[in-house]
């Protein structure tokens, strides 16, 4: 079992930046693909960001390459996502999700634990 506790959330302007964290609970954090996934209102979850279990590989949705970077520290069994030059279409709740996987999981459905989501709100 594994559960995940984001934070990080909140209302900025659009050119701000914020960071997401996704804490996890659990000894083998470092066994865990992860990934980020954001849901607006009346629009289905879409993936962000996802990472492999040692770092090394890293995978993007086109919306955010360039502008968001995933990153990890199995020390401390946290994810991050790191947002930069926000724009009011990044408005969502983010979600971060795990499964045991040595490779990068893009797709929702193929992961097992997820977070409750934590709230970002970009003002134009």
């Amino acid at each position: 079992q594994v559960q995940l506790v984001e934070s990080g959330g909140g209302l900025v302007q659009a050119g701000d930046s914020l960071r997401l964290s996704c804490a996890a609970s659990g000894r083998t954090f470092s066994m865990y693909a992860m990934g980020w996934f954001r849901q607006a209102p009346g629009k289905e979850r879409e993936f962000v960001a996802a990472i492999n279990w040692s770092g090394s590989d890293k995978n993007y949705a086109d919306s955010v390459k360039g502008r968001f970077t995933i990153s990890r520290d199995n020390a401390k069994s946290t994810v991050y996502l790191q947002m930069n030059s926000l724009k009011p279409e990044d408005t969502a709740v983010y979600s971060c999700a795990a499964k045991w996987s040595f490779s990068v999981v893009t797709t929702p459905k193929d992961y097992v634990y997820w977070g409750q989501g934590t709230q970002v709100t970009v003002s134009s």
